[in-house]
């Protein structure tokens, strides 16, 4: 029994890891559409919501796009097979990114949220 609860403890416990910006790991597009509003929402409230961003770049024409970024991933059931796990392992989850472009007067122009599926493979399972 002892060794049951030791096992599933493990599979809990190694079993997922967030990166990225914290604030993203709730939302979904739906979300964010009821909190950004393209030509209304100002830099400093989308800081306010979301935090800083991950990173941020410039168009030619000088205008500032913000980035957020968000990963979620778990070890997939390989990993937990004896013998099998020590050729290689493998994990998947979900990527939120969150992009947000302001005009010259610090108002949102546009924003894009996207959530896409991530997949990492190492050792004999890279294919």
């Amino acid at each position: 029994m002892k060794k049951i609860a030791v096992f599933a403890m493990v599979l809990v416990l190694a079993g997922c890891a967030g990166v990225g910006n914290e604030s993203l790991r709730s939302e979904s597009e739906a979300t964010v559409s009821t909190k950004i509003v393209e030509g209304k929402t100002t830099k400093d409230q989308v800081k306010e919501l979301f935090g800083s961003p991950t990173k941020t770049e410039f168009t030619d024409g000088g205008l500032e796009i913000w980035r957020y970024e968000f990963s979620k991933v778990s070890a997939d059931a390989v990993d937990f097979i004896p013998i099998v796990n020590l050729f290689g392992s493998s994990a998947s989850g979900k990527k939120k990114e969150l992009v947000v472009m302001f005009d010259s007067s610090n108002v949102v122009k546009r924003y894009s949220m996207s959530v896409s599926d991530v997949s990492q493979k190492t050792g004999l399972f890279n294919n």
